[in-house]
């Protein structure tokens, strides 16, 4: 099993980033996946999941109606479209099962806010 996260970056407040998450070694369609962060000095924190169908989706009330999560069955890969971004979206990124994150974690995604 390995999963690369990519699509983070430098942006400045109320820009837009879109993070990917692509599995190889496991079938993504047979789990319920999340994004999740860590900011500085903080604990990692559940920022968005998605069911296996992709039908049910979760927000945390911090990124509510601006984050959109999806995900290709078919390309093996989750996405975390994120808009009108603030200082406090700032952490590393990362994917993993839901609710519990029973895979190894991937090689993050950092994206940091710029004053």
């Amino acid at each position: 099993l390995q999963v690369v996260e990519s699509g983070g970056g430098l942006v400045q407040p109320g820009g837009s980033l879109r993070l990917s998450c692509v599995a190889s070694g496991v079938a993504l369609d047979n789990y319920a996946i999340a994004w999740f962060r860590q900011a500085p000095g903080k604990e990692r924190e559940g920022v968005s999941s998605i069911s296996s169908s992709g039908i049910s989706t979760n927000y945390a009330d911090s990124v509510k109606d601006r984050f959109t999560i999806s995900r290709d069955n078919a390309r093996n890969t989750l996405y975390l479209q994120m808009n009108s971004l603030t200082p406090a979206d700032t952490a590393v990124y990362y994917c993993n099962t839901w609710p519990a994150p029973n895979w190894g974690w991937g090689q993050r995604t950092q994206v940091t806010l710029s004053s």
